[in-house]
């Protein structure tokens, strides 16, 4: 028998503790002095406490461990449990991170609120294109929201494409539109010479734009905010007005993201 401050230490936890445990009947102690109320514990027990800090520290309340602990959980199943706690906080790490870098594009779009020069902006027509697309839902237009959506899209979109024997005859166009809902569709396409038929993916035109303001973006997607809110400022101090109608062309997708080079077009009418 071992007294409760030795059982922590073997036990690695603290006495305050075990006394909780002992409060809400997670862990009785083997025996209790009648006349102290010293508490003693047995080194068998030790297997129980294991499993209690084990399912706890997955995020478990206790009231949920006690639950898992009366179903006599086996290692296998604990094991099981871990694996699938560890997939959920990897998830969790990424949507984090995805926050942050998205936070920290949105510090560098005010840091560089003004800086756009305006010979980087060019008006011209772009004609209309002949495309392969495909299109997924996105939660909106966060950059965590798009981006694990509009990547797996184009990857697709290749892998169909080439299946299908077609040749890609020209950078990536990336367009959105919202729905009623606050969602957004992400649309991803890929210029083809094919003529219009049955395929695993959509082939149609897009329509060209009589005029839009283009500018280059370069660097990840993630920091295109900046960018795209540039192009819009310009829009407003040069009396323009845009219509509904704005894509994104990968000119240069290389595996260092620091190195991407998009174009972005708003189309838009009246000086």
């Amino acid at each position: 028998m071992f007294g409760i401050g030795d059982f922590a230490r073997l036990g690695l936890v603290s006495v305050r503790m075990l006394r909780h445990y002992d409060a809400i009947g997670l862990l009785r102690p083997a025996h209790v002095d009648p006349f102290t109320g010293h508490r003693s514990y047995q080194a068998a027990q030790l297997a129980r406490l294991n499993r209690i800090v084990a399912i706890k520290d997955l995020g478990f309340t206790l009231e949920q461990v006690s639950a898992i602990l009366d179903e006599k959980v086996s290692t296998e199943e604990l094991h099981g449990m871990v694996r699938l706690r560890r997939a959920q906080l990897e998830a969790q790490i990424s949507a984090d991170l995805a926050r942050l870098r998205g936070v920290e594009s949105r510090l560098r779009t005010i840091e560089t609120e003004g800086h756009l020069r305006t010979a980087e902006v060019v008006l011209k027509k772009v004609s209309p294109i002949r495309v392969a697309e495909l299109g997924a839902r996105a939660a909106g237009y966060v950059a965590e929201d798009i981006g694990p959506v509009i990547k797996p899209l184009f990857a697709e979109l290749c892998r169909r494409v080439e299946a299908a024997g077609i040749r890609i005859a020209g950078p990536g166009i990336a367009y959105y539109r919202a729905e009623d809902d606050g969602s957004v569709m992400a649309h991803a396409c890929l210029p083809v010479n094919v003529d219009v038929g049955s395929y695993d993916f959509l082939v149609h035109d897009l329509p060209g734009m009589e005029m839009a303001a283009t500018v280059i973006h370069h660097g990840p997607m993630e920091a295109a905010g900046a960018t795209f809110q540039a192009l819009a400022h310009w829009i407003e101090e040069n009396g323009y007005r845009s219509l509904d109608l704005a894509r994104e062309i990968s000119l240069h997708c290389p595996a260092d993201l620091a190195e991407w080079v998009t174009e972005m077009q708003i189309e838009v009418t009246g000086a």
